[in-house]
């Protein structure tokens, strides 16, 4: 694993820390402040970032595609 990739996990550790924080965080005047669409978002952000970090996205061609 390279540092990129270590940094970028751990960024997304931190963002869905994050979004955890933002999501259970009350609302005005004590009202349940359940449901923020802010934190879902950071939540597919932190996603992206682990799928990219694990590099399971990475194009790995077959034999035949290398013509070999």
């Amino acid at each position: 694993m390279t540092t990129t990739q270590i940094i970028e996990l751990v960024a997304a550790a931190g963002l869905i820390a994050l979004s955890i924080v933002v999501y259970r965080r009350k609302g005005p005047e004590g009202e349940g402040g359940y449901g923020n669409q802010g934190s879902v978002i950071v939540l597919f952000i932190a996603i992206i970032l682990i799928i990219h970090g694990l590099d399971l996205m990475a194009y790995r061609p077959s034999a035949a595609e290398l013509g070999q």
